[in-house]
């Protein structure tokens, strides 16, 4: 015998009958208890619902604001550009994303001034700190807002 020869037998488990006589174990109420709404026929009470008290959703402060406009973007600093590339390189999100060194562009890319830079690249990105731009063209490169 083999797995694929194996059979599964249909299931021997009979149905519960409720509502037979005291004796049967399921008479009388039927195994919904005594009263109440859950115990009548058509009940559908919504998902949440805490039986008339404050659900929790309206219990919870709402504090803050966010907003949708927000954009999230990918940030990497100076000194890690530094590290990974060389001078005269071109650097923008799609290169960063192919070498592992930033998630799948968010809103885009934000170059932030952490750091020293002493080679020159042309660095492509949506947004840079004002810090980043300054060191950045001080060292021979261009930055490019795309």
């Amino acid at each position: 015998m083999k797995l694929h020869d194996l059979v599964t037998s249909p299931s021997k488990k009979r149905r519960k009958v409720v509502g037979r006589g005291d004796g049967s174990g399921s008479g009388g109420t039927s195994g919904k208890g005594h009263k109440g709404q859950k115990a009548r026929s058509g009940v559908t009470i919504r998902p949440y619902f805490e039986g008339g008290q404050i659900p929790f959703f309206r219990r919870i402060p709402k504090r803050g604001f966010k907003s949708h406009m927000h954009k999230d973007y990918n940030v990497i600093n100076i000194s890690k550009l530094e590290e990974l590339f060389s001078a005269g390189d071109l650097i923008d999100d799609a290169i960063l994303h192919k070498r592992g060194i930033i998630p799948k562009s968010k809103s885009g890319l934000k170059i932030l001034g952490t750091g020293d830079l002493t080679k020159a690249f042309t660095v492509k990105a949506t947004n840079f700190s004002a810090s980043a731009k300054a060191k950045i063209e001080a060292a021979g490169g261009k930055c490019e807002i795309v």
